[in-house]
């Protein structure tokens, strides 16, 4: 089974400093029929306005990537991790039994544009930790590279949970054919430009849910980035 959710249909908030788009219900945006897909939680496009972030604050239990399109975010938490994430760099903080953390665009000008996800870790009240990690442009060019996985193969980042993220760049005659393993299911993401998956047009911000399906075929991309969630 194939369905889409188009960009126009996400919930969304403008809060001024913060204008965000909402994959899954989250904060006061409720829809029983987008509360997640497989271990996968969340998925924000958030855009923060310069001189402006999230304050300090705390989470537990979930697996959060960080990942910036445009821009940079400054973060800080309890673990006493401070960094600038920017373009095709990728952060995973495992909240665990709980930390606190801020994310700030200390720029001048222009907003930082990124997305935020959360994936349910397989076990609760593991021991709070941090990665961060640069994934070049040429490693993504025309395939799928691993960013998130429970096997940390190919240096991607160490997910405490049996699901693997992939990011990949596609235009022209890119593509990629993979399998689907059994009792699996994939879910892609457009994060910009425009993409055909399993032979649906897809454009910037527009997600598909694949189950049951044997084989994900991604092709005809212009100017394309897509991150793709294989999912038990």
């Amino acid at each position: 089974m194939i369905e889409i959710r188009r960009s126009g249909e996400r919930g969304s908030a403008d809060h001024g400093w913060l204008k965000t788009l909402h994959s899954f219900s989250f904060a006061d945006y409720y829809d029983p029929r987008h509360m997640g897909f497989g271990a996968l939680r969340v998925i924000n496009e958030d855009r923060v306005a310069p001189g402006t972030g999230f304050g300090t604050h705390g989470h537990r239990d979930m697996e959060i990537l960080t990942y910036v399109l445009e821009g940079a975010l400054a973060h800080r938490d309890s673990l006493g991790n401070g960094s600038v994430i920017r373009p095709g760099d990728v952060q995973r903080m495992s909240a665990g039994t709980g930390v606190q953390h801020s994310e700030y665009n200390h720029e001048k000008q222009g907003a930082t544009h990124f997305l935020q996800i959360w994936i349910e870790p397989a076990q609760r009240g593991i021991a709070p930790g941090y990665e961060q990690r640069h994934f070049e442009a040429s490693r993504k060019r025309g395939r799928l590279q691993p960013i998130a996985a429970p096997d940390a193969r190919e240096g991607a980042l160490t997910l405490h949970q049996d699901a693997i993220v992939y990011a990949g760049l596609f235009d022209g005659a890119e593509n990629v054919q993979a399998p689907i393993a059994d009792a699996r299911r994939a879910y892609v993401h457009v994060v910009r430009g425009r993409l055909r998956v399993n032979g649906e047009a897809l454009e910037a911000g527009d997600a598909v849910k694949l189950s049951g399906e044997s084989r994900l075929v991604l092709d005809e991309g212009e100017d394309a980035e897509a991150l793709v969630f294989d999912l038990a």
